[in-house]
């Protein structure tokens, strides 16, 4: 039995009895949960084994490499610039960055780059990581890059250029990188232990990943036995060509270890934010409210950041999603804990979001990679929050 760290609030037990489930029963090896309720935590929770090789026990300031869910951090710097008159999302992108405009891009406003409707999500010729990571090539790269579809007529999940195109705004805009603007003016007040760009003193805190390999490989099936709702996908995984490839092959080599120094080092905002569930759940209740003096967001800025702008079939994932401008919705499949939820997914199952109707902020991470649709970890999570709630 995994020994399950920490405290919960009186009522919210379920969320404890879900989070050890996740261990017995569902795959977790190292993992953290955090809620806070009304900008009060009311659960705070980690367990199991941060390194695999060494035994080292996942402790409550144990750091996780959460990928996607960076995005709600990235997003938030974005609406703070836009909130103090520094950005105008519906202004071209050109306006901030001139070179932008290269290839038919004159037009594109800054709120698509958010929602994922520029027809950015690759490049015509990835560049060497190493480019990649030292940040200046690859943002050269996609501002003379060509869209891949007439912008603003679909959306699909720029997965790892998203943070690249709004990271160079943050810059142009504010004159700090965007890793550099969230320490100083999100983490800083809140004392958040998240960093997008980790330092060298805190590697030594940081989890390990595990990745399971699916027990089937799709891609060798022979399509007439795969479900019908699933060809499309697997026929895309298996095409070099397809968005769904392209997407995340944006560099050269394609795979990225994000378990790397050099990687955990860089600042990669749509992907390699480093922190505790802790950190995520408090800065998602400082958006909903105020927690201990500390508002980020005013609830008018805050609605429109969170307005839907793009849904539907997403020309990469190929399932239906939803955006608003950089935040994920809930969908029929992902609810979060309500219609009116908003926050980000990661890669492997992490999740952060906040639900303003319930006052809710929720954080968890993990380091036992999932994919696919049978990774239920974050979902029974929230499901035990909301009944905790009523």
């Amino acid at each position: 039995m995994t020994t399950i760290n920490g405290e919960v609030a009186p009522g919210f037990e379920p969320v404890r009895e879900a989070f050890a489930a996740n261990f017995t029963r569902h795959g977790d090896i190292g993992a953290a949960v955090c809620v806070y309720w009304h900008g009060r935590p009311v659960v705070d929770l980690w367990g199991g084994v941060a390194d695999v090789d060494t035994g080292r026990p996942w402790g409550r300031d144990t750091l996780q490499l959460v990928y996607s869910a960076t995005k709600g951090g990235t997003t938030t710097v974005v609406h703070m610039l836009a909130e103090r008159g520094m950005l105008d999302l519906d202004a071209p992108v050109a306006t901030y960055w001139p070179d932008f405009a290269a290839n038919g891009k004159a037009d594109i406003p800054v709120r698509w780059l958010l929602s994922h409707q520029a027809g950015l999500v690759a490049l015509d010729e990835p560049l060497p990581l190493a480019e990649a990571l030292a940040w200046d090539p690859m943002t050269a790269a996609l501002a003379a890059q060509r869209p891949l579809w007439t912008p603003g007529t679909a959306h699909g999940y720029h997965g790892r250029t998203w943070g690249w195109l709004v990271g160079e705004v943050i810059r142009r805009v504010s004159g700090r990188s965007p890793g550099r603007f969230f320490a100083d003016e999100i983490a800083r007040p809140l004392g958040l232990d998240f960093f997008i760009g980790l330092p060298a003193s805190e590697r030594e805190r940081v989890s390990r990943m595990v990745y399971r390999r699916p027990d089937v490989d799709l891609t060798t099936a022979p399509p007439e036995s795969l479900p019908v709702e699933l060809r499309e996908q697997v026929a895309a995984w298996c095409d070099p060509n397809s968005f769904s490839n392209r997407a995340f092959a944006v560099t050269d080599p394609a795979a990225i270890d994000f378990d790397s120094p050099e990687v955990q080092a860089a600042e990669l905002p749509s992907s390699n934010g480093i922190g505790t569930a802790r950190a995520l759940a408090r800065m998602y209740a400082a958006l909903i409210g105020e927690v201990d003096g500390v508002r980020l967001l005013a609830s008018e800025t805050l609605a429109s950041a969170t307005e839907e702008r793009a849904s539907g079939k997403d020309r990469v994932l190929l399932f239906p999603s939803r955006f608003s401008t950089g935040y994920m919705l809930p969908t029929e499949g992902k609810l979060m804990t309500g219609p009116n939820a908003f926050g980000h997914t990661g890669r492997g199952g992490s999740l952060a979001f906040a639900d303003p109707e319930r006052g809710i902020a929720l954080g968890y991470v993990m380091n036992h990679i999932i994919s696919g649709s049978d990774d239920v970890r974050a979902a029974v999570l929230a499901d035990a929050v909301r009944k905790s709630v009523g």
